[in-house]
C-alpha cells in the first residue's frame, strides 16, 4: 500500500482551514446577535446586526450542506 503523503497533507490543511473558517464565521454571527441585543436595550434598532448574524449563520449552514453533498454519494 502506497500513501501519497503530499495529498494527505493537502487534505489535512484544507480541512483545518475550512474548520477554522466556519468556526470564525459562526463566532462573528454570535457576536452580531449579542451586539443586536445590546443595541436594542440601548434603544437602537439593531436590524443591521441581525442581518449580519443571519448572513453568517447562512454561510455556516451552506458550508455544512456542501460538506454533506460531498460525502453522500447519492447526491452526485
Amino acid at each position: 500500500m502506497d500513501v501519497k503523503w503530499g495529498s494527505l497533507g493537502e487534505v489535512a490543511l484544507v480541512s483545518f482551514g475550512a474548520t477554522v473558517g466556519v468556526v470564525l464565521i459562526f463566532a462573528l454571527g454570535v457576536q452580531a446577535l449579542a451586539g443586536r441585543d445590546a443595541a436594542r436595550s440601548a434603544g437602537q434598532g439593531g436590524t443591521a446586526r441581525a442581518t449580519a448574524a443571519g448572513a453568517c449563520f447562512a454561510v455556516c449552514a451552506g458550508a455544512v450542506l456542501y460538506g454533506l453533498y460531498l460525502i453522500i454519494p447519492q447526491f452526485h
